[in-house]
């Protein structure tokens, strides 16, 4: 009788991340994506991640992730179940774009276990119904095409990609209309108090310049560095 290929566990979990402190959850509940994007040039998922509908409401939480390959769900199904409330689940498809592997139906079973919203890195079916339902979704846009308990493999609590940045079990996850960004769980407790410092600082600027603001380039430096650079250089003259 021929002996079978050895092969690796068709599915595997990992370790629970511990949960994030709740003062930078709070903090970071205070930014915006754009507040982040003007200081990281890192964590920030790219702009093919979109929410759903248009319905990307600001939506803080700790990663719960996931991959799943192809038509296969079944690890998504399960790691709903590891979830604790406030998770959002990142989902790594693996490069699949045409099977959708969450709708309503998914998102509903979501919300009874706590979890704020999803991340995929790839399409979501019911597109409308999830935005009625107010269950958050970033994504690569829809198909009607699902997944099924094809009982392919899985992972959940592992390192995943999702939208070119890596994701780890347990990181701070921050989304709104804007975007995603992803960062540690010690990055995000700076980060976060950083830009809102900024945030204050720039509008006190503006409240103390009022209509009297100088010009946008001489303000940022532009003007500055331009004219600089268009000065006669004595070792050309």
């Amino acid at each position: 009788m021929t002996k079978p290929l050895p092969s690796p566990p068709k599915y595997a979990i990992g370790p629970t991340p511990p949960p994030l402190d709740p003062e930078t959850v709070e903090t970071l509940r205070q930014c915006e994506t754009t507040m982040l994007g003007h200081i990281l040039y890192w964590g920030a998922m790219d702009p093919g991640i979109r929410a759903n509908q248009g319905h990307g409401p600001r939506t803080v939480g700790r990663a719960l992730t996931v991959q799943i390959p192809g038509p296969c769900s079944v690890m998504l199904h399960h790691a709903i179940g590891l979830a604790q409330p406030g998770d959002i689940l990142v989902i790594d498809r693996l490069g699949d774009m045409r099977h959708a592997c969450l709708g309503d139906g998914v998102a509903e079973a979501a919300m009874r276990q706590g979890i704020v919203g999803a991340i995929i890195d790839g399409p979501c079916t019911d597109g409308q119904e999830l935005a009625e339902l107010g269950f958050p979704v970033w994504c690569r846009g829809v198909s009607p095409m699902t997944t099924r308990m094809a009982n392919l493999a899985g992972r959940a609590h592992v390192p995943v990609s999702v939208g070119g940045v890596a994701v780890l079990p347990g990181d701070a996850v921050l989304a709104d209309a804007d975007g995603v960004y992803v960062m540690q769980p010690g990055d995000a407790a700076t980060v976060s108090d950083i830009a809102l410092s900024r945030g204050r600082i720039v509008a006190e600027r503006r409240r103390a310049r009022g209509d009297d603001a100088p010009p946008l380039g001489q303000l940022s430096g532009a003007s500055r560095m331009v004219n600089e650079a268009m000065e006669p250089n004595p070792t050309d003259i």
